[in-house]
C-alpha cells in the first residue's frame, strides 16, 4: 500500500488565491489561471530564442517550472509586487517564507517524488537563465493583464502599466521583443475580430449522409 499525500489536493487551491488583491479588478484573476499563462508564455520564450536567436532552452523543463513558479502562494497568499519589492528587507524576507512554503509542500510528496519536484517548485535549484526566462514570462502577463484592465477602462491599472512596461524594457531580451511584437498586439482583439481577420476559418461541419439509397 502506498502512503496517500495531500500535496496535489492542497496546490489545487491555488485556484481560491486571487491576484491584485490591492487593486479594483475588472477581470478577477487566480493564481492557477496566471501560472497557465506564465507557461504558456515561457514555452513559447523558449522555443522563440532556440529557433530564431540560437538558444539552447529545454522547453518543457521550462514551461513545468512555470506551472510551478507561485504554487507557494497557496500557503502565502498572494503578495503585491509594490509591497514585495518595497524594500530589500521585506524582499529577501519574503523570499525566505517563499522557499520555506515550497519546501513545506514538497514534504508532502512521497519521498520517492520529492527530489524531481524540488527541481522544478524551488526558484533557486533552476539555472540563471530559467529564472530570467520565467521572470520575463510573469511580467509578460502581467503586462497583458495590466492591459487589458485599461481596455475594460480600469484606469487604476494605469501605473502598474507603466511599471511592467519599464521591467519588459530594463529585461533587455530579444524573445520578449519578439513576443510583445508578434504575439501580444492580438490580445486586444474581440473573437469577432479575431476569427474575421482572415487568419481564422470556422467550416460547417459537413452533413453525414445517411440515406444511402440510389437516388
Amino acid at each position: 500500500m502506498h502512503v496517500r499525500s495531500h500535496f496535489f489536493a492542497y496546490i489545487n487551491k491555488i485556484r481560491w488565491v486571487m491576484r491584485w488583491g490591492l487593486k479594483r479588478n475588472t477581470i478577477p484573476e487566480n493564481v492557477m489561471e496566471h501560472s497557465w499563462d506564465v507557461a504558456t508564455i515561457c514555452h513559447a520564450l523558449a522555443l522563440i530564442r532556440n529557433r530564431i536567436y540560437g538558444g539552447n532552452i529545454d522547453a518543457q523543463y521550462l514551461a513545468t517550472a512555470a506551472l510551478y513558479h507561485d504554487v507557494s502562494e497557496v500557503i502565502t497568499g498572494d503578495m503585491p509586487t509594490p509591497i514585495k519589492y518595497h524594500s530589500a528587507q521585506i524582499r529577501d524576507a519574503y523570499k525566505s517564507i517563499e522557499r520555506a512554503a515550497g519546501e513545506e509542500l514538497i514534504a508532502l510528496l512521497p519521498e520517492e517524488l520529492q527530489q524531481d519536484f524540488s527541481e522544478v517548485m524551488i526558484e533557486d535549484n533552476l539555472p540563471e537563465e530559467y529564472q530570467q526566462m520565467i521572470k520575463a514570462a510573469d511580467t509578460l502577463a502581467a503586462y497583458l493583464k495590466c492591459q487589458a484592465e485599461l481596455k475594460a477602462g480600469n484606469g487604476e491599472f494605469a501605473q502598474a502599466a507603466k511599471y511592467v512596461e519599464g521591467r519588459l524594457k530594463e529585461a533587455q531580451l530579444p524573445e520578449v521583443n519578439y513576443f510583445l511584437e508578434v504575439f501580444a498586439p492580438s490580445y486586444q482583439l474581440t473573437l469577432d475580430e479575431l476569427m474575421n481577420d482572415g487568419k481564422i476559418k470556422i467550416h460547417a461541419p459537413l452533413k453525414k449522409k445517411t440515406d444511402l439509397s440510389p437516388n
